[in-house]
């Protein structure tokens, strides 16, 4: 393996999937700053997630629209100028 490749800040990381509340904790460099108690006690940076293996329709075999934080209609105001009448 080659020397020196990797970020200095690896370290466990809670990954949480805001749509079905499930925790991850794996080891990561994504950046947070939130918080959260692990199962264990002990206290690890927070990353919140949209969608995971628990909650993506492959993993699940279910089919679900999610519309986090209003992204169709941000789409729909951002593009509206360009609509032809």
């Amino acid at each position: 393996m080659k020397q020196d490749i990797h970020p200095s800040n690896y370290r466990m990381v809670i990954f949480k999937d805001i749509s079905t509340d499930t925790k991850f904790l794996i080891r990561s460099c994504a950046n947070s700053r939130e918080k959260d108690i692990w199962e264990d006690g002990n206290e690890y940076p927070l990353v919140k997630l949209e969608i995971s293996s628990a909650s993506h329709p492959f993993f699940t075999g279910k089919v679900k629209f999610v519309d986090t934080s209003g992204r169709i209609d941000k789409f729909n105001k951002k593009f509206s100028k360009f609509k032809k009448d």
